[in-house]
């Protein structure tokens, strides 16, 4: 499956209420937090310790949510199900979706 849903702020925009440096106070944190989060999460997968991948992928859902991705939402959702039963079949879409992220965070 290749996943094509495009990032935006508007949620962001919306938690900051017209506030700029509030906004950019969110921003520079989800840019510091995403990196390590994506990296926790593919080192929990590649050693094939699926429980705590699952609990990165809840926590990893909730920025995708953020920026307006309702379909990658619920490929992350449908994902930390399936890591907790030890399947797989989302996780090339998943991987496709934290890129997405990271590239959309590099313009910001």
């Amino acid at each position: 499956m290749r996943y094509s849903e495009q990032p935006n702020i508007n949620y962001l925009k919306e938690i900051a209420n017209g506030d700029d440096a509030f906004e950019a106070q969110l921003i520079g944190i989800i840019k510091r937090e995403y990196p390590f989060e994506v990296k926790e999460f593919l080192q929990n997968f590649d050693s094939k310790n699926y429980k705590l991948a699952a609990e990165n992928v809840h926590k990893l859902k909730h920025k995708i949510n953020m920026f307006g991705l309702s379909k990658g939402y619920v490929i992350a959702a449908d994902f930390e199900k399936e890591l907790k039963a030890s399947e797989f079949s989302k996780y090339e879409t998943f991987k496709q979706i934290l890129q997405t992220i990271e590239n959309y965070i590099k313009t910001l």
